[in-house]
């Protein structure tokens, strides 16, 4: 069924949630958390609240309440901090429900019932990939920088600052995330948290098991003594020579990555030129059961041939 044969009364109802979902993401979810409350820039005001604003945090109540503070569901608070964004697991979790409608009363309006699961499918695994590659990208940056800001630790220790202090003054030279994370332990301690809670707190929510390298050699310092700055120097040289070896790695094992992503890409490619080129014979896998099924195997077996090759191209060392 095609836009034109569509009934006025659904077309209305997809563009009201159209406009409910736009609202919901730009109003709610973007709205900047730095803005003063009415009720301080102008106490004699009456604080006014409006229906949909009600809704959305009741909303947002009732899925923090349904989250908690469990790990290992669709999105944690764990997850997001990873990824280096400061919202609640509950906007998320909305803004996926917004992009959801959206994708479906678009791809409805454009293509009929396929296109609509498609693009409500579609949209949330979109959001949950680009949270995975964020925080692919942020762990990374954070390995690179680890080694300069460690030599910036160890000469601020050599010039007399302490450890606490030596961290706060890499924190504010470094760039993020070593700076908000470097400065977030600094943060816990001077409000009482053990250095060493803090620490590993880092090295788990960035991944960096040379963070925790050198966690463990602070906490044997603080057990035995010694010269902390020599230790962090010998720990220094092993991450710089791990780094290096990881590099050598990545572009031995480039060509293979290269060509995973061609086997699992070119399928789904051909799929979308086909569409475009013969609509007519492309109807076929969207509109019958045997496509649908034909659509389903295929899925099933990218699913696997791409972690058959995710396991074949991965390094272990």
């Amino acid at each position: 069924m095609g836009a034109t044969d569509a009934p006025a009364g659904l077309f209305f109802v997809g563009v009201l949630l159209v406009y409910a979902a736009v609202i919901l993401v730009f109003g709610v979810v973007f709205k900047s958390g730095s803005v003063i409350p009415v009720s301080r820039r102008r106490p004699e005001a009456v604080n006014t609240t409006s229906g949909l604003t009600k809704l959305t945090d009741a909303a947002v109540g009732v899925i923090n309440k349904r989250i908690g503070k469990r790990n290992g569901a669709l999105v944690d608070r764990d997850g997001l901090e990873s990824a280096g964004l400061k919202i609640q697991p509950a906007d998320f979790l909305l803004m996926m429900g917004a992009g959801a409608v959206v994708g479906a009363v678009v791809g409805f309006f454009l293509g009929g019932p396929f296109p609509a699961v498609l693009l409500s499918v579609a949209v949330p695994a979109g959001m949950l990939a680009y949270l995975h590659v964020r925080t692919s990208r942020r762990r990374a940056k954070f390995d690179e920088q680890l080694p300069d800001t460690l030599q910036m630790l160890t000469g601020s220790m050599r010039a007399g600052h302490s450890l606490l202090r030596a961290i706060d003054a890499s924190a504010k030279e470094s760039d993020a995330p070593m700076s908000e994370e470097l400065s977030r332990i600094v943060n816990e301690t001077r409000i009482g948290r053990e250095l060493a809670e803090s620490m590993n707190d880092v090295a788990q929510r960035t991944g960096s098991e040379d963070f925790g390298w050198i966690t463990q050699a602070i906490e044997i310092h603080r057990e035995v003594g010694g010269d902390l700055a020599e230790v962090l120097d010998h720990v220094g040289e092993t991450i710089r020579d791990r780094n290096q070896i990881k590099r050598q790695v990545q572009a031995l094992s480039a060509e293979g990555r290269m060509s995973a992503a061609v086997l699992m890409g070119l399928p789904i490619v051909l799929f979308f030129a086909l569409i475009l080129i013969n609509p007519q014979y492309a109807k076929t896998f969207t509109s019958t059961v045997p496509g649908y099924l034909m659509l389903g195997v295929s899925a099933l077996m990218l699913t696997a041939g791409g972690f058959w090759l995710s396991r074949l191209v991965k390094a272990k060392y």
